[in-house]
């Protein structure tokens, strides 16, 4: 398929390349023009300087992919793109929107005649690269023509459509409050094991768990290159920051009066971990650093 991409940060840079290396044709556009030079030069995408410049590469019906970051960001964009699309065009946002800015954005460009496609991408850099997980929701016509593109992108059983508009980002918002809730279960247990008195070996008990246990997967397998760096995990405080999912799966539990003690209690934790710090918050942190690339607050 061709398509236009629009947002070259750590998560749309790697999407690029696993399409590109999959056979498909990519117009490419950054505010950063050297990310977008390097993406022509590097995987073979065709460079625009501007998007109106990659909408007029494109043939109708187009479909550009945003990977751009949620909120204002993602209306300016579309705002721009909007006197370049024709009816039939499709626009996906593959980042972390809220859903009830998705359904206000279906419903402005569904009076336009373009589709639009709320897509909750997970699997952190590495999945971008080598194969994602994405739940989509909007118009299943839509939906249907660009799954090619899905299944090249994704795991095998990886990405699915989940409804109407907003609902793949309602979908990947409860998916980032469960991996709240996990994280949150896995530093505290670390904790404990570190507080125990007896000497552990933090980076073997997770090897060991990580294999053939109940609660083996790729945030255990994550835990122990964390802890393979520093036994300790010294080397960052323990201020977890959050991109605001987890706040947003509260908020809606609130909105629709279903109890998620778990979630909350660990969105919590992250409040208060900003101004104390023990392994249990180290260990989040490390786990999202290792995950999505996510920062984290050095030690002085």
């Amino acid at each position: 398929m061709k398509a236009g991409v629009v947002g070259l940060g750590k998560m749309g840079w790697n999407m690029a390349l696993h399409l590109l290396e999959c056979g498909h044709e990519l117009v490419a556009f950054d505010l950063s023009q050297e990310a977008v030079a390097a993406l022509a030069a590097q995987g073979g995408a065709h460079a625009s300087g501007s998007l109106q410049e990659l909408a007029s590469q494109l043939t109708p019906c187009r479909l550009i992919w945003l990977m751009v970051p949620a909120g204002e960001p993602v209306d300016s964009t579309i705002e721009q793109l909007l006197p370049l699309l024709d009816k039939g065009d499709i626009i996906v946002d593959g980042g972390n929107s809220h859903y009830k800015d998705s359904e206000r954005r279906a419903a402005r460009l569904g009076k336009r005649g373009i589709h639009f496609l709320d897509a909750g991408t997970s699997g952190g850099l590495d999945g971008a690269r080598h194969g994602a997980c994405i739940m989509v929701g909007g118009d299943k016509s839509a939906y249907d023509s660009i799954e090619p593109l899905l299944s090249d992108l994704c795991v095998e059983n990886g990405y699915g459509y989940m409804g109407r508009s907003g609902s793949g980002h309602f979908a990947k918002m409860v998916h980032n409050g469960i991996e709240y809730g996990m994280m949150q279960a896995m530093g505290e247990g670390f904790n404990l094991l570190d507080a125990s008195g007896y000497d552990y070996d933090l980076e073997a008990v997770s090897r060991v768990w990580a294999n053939g246990s109940v609660i083996r997967g790729w945030l255990m397998e994550l835990m122990v290159q964390a802890l393979q760096k520093d036994p300790k995990l010294n080397y960052l405080t323990g201020a977890i920051a959050d991109s605001g999912e987890g706040r947003w799966t509260v908020e809606a539990a609130l909105d629709h009066e279903v109890s998620i003690p778990v979630i909350a209690a660990s969105l919590f934790t992250r409040y208060r971990s900003r101004s104390e710090g023990n392994i249990s918050d180290r260990a989040v942190a490390a786990l999202r650093h290792e995950f999505g690339g996510h920062s984290f607050i050095e030690k002085p």
